[in-house]
């Protein structure tokens, strides 16, 4: 390898350890708002539920427009999981296939079966993470825009009668 090839295999080889680390932060993460989101669908089984989205909005009186960059504030960070996760998953992968490139040429199996275990398994874990937060802040989304529309509504009758 020349200098320069050497010198990026050696630059993408110091990323493997932290993307690796962000994606089990990523699934921890997922975890945690799966269990978050089991628990509110608990909840709303019960007909005098009200989200923190609803009271709050309620009563602060806020504007529908803050109310919605509420929602989106609210929903950032699954939403950065699930455009992020996949794309850490990919980098996972690819750098150990380099190494496992370069063990199959020298028929060194046992390095080649290591390094793609490491590939496949960062890539499965990080779409499994990315699909779990996609999935609540989909629903999570639907519920605070039906949420805003009943305070809207609220907020119109209550107009309408004064």
């Amino acid at each position: 390898m020349s200098a320069l090839e050497g010198s990026l295999y050696e630059i993408a080889q110091i990323f493997l350890i932290p993307v690796l680390l962000l994606i089990l932060a990523s699934l921890a993460y997922s975890f945690m708002l799966l269990g978050g989101f089991a628990v509110e669908v608990w909840q709303r089984r019960s007909p005098t539920f009200r989200s923190s989205f609803f009271a709050q909005a309620i009563k602060s009186g806020m504007a529908s427009d803050d109310l919605e960059l509420d929602i989106l504030k609210r929903l950032e960070w699954p939403r950065v999981v699930s455009r992020s996760a996949p794309m850490l998953g990919l980098v996972a992968t690819m750098i150990p296939m380099g190494p496992a490139l370069l063990a199959l040429s020298e028929n060194d199996t046992a390095n080649v079966g290591r390094n793609l275990v490491v590939a496949f398994s960062a890539v499965i874990l990080a779409l499994i993470s990315a699909s779990i937060c996609f999935f609540v802040m989909t629903v999570r989304r639907r519920w605070m825009l039906q949420e805003l529309r009943l305070v809207e509504k609220d907020r119109g009758a209550r107009h309408a009668v004064s």
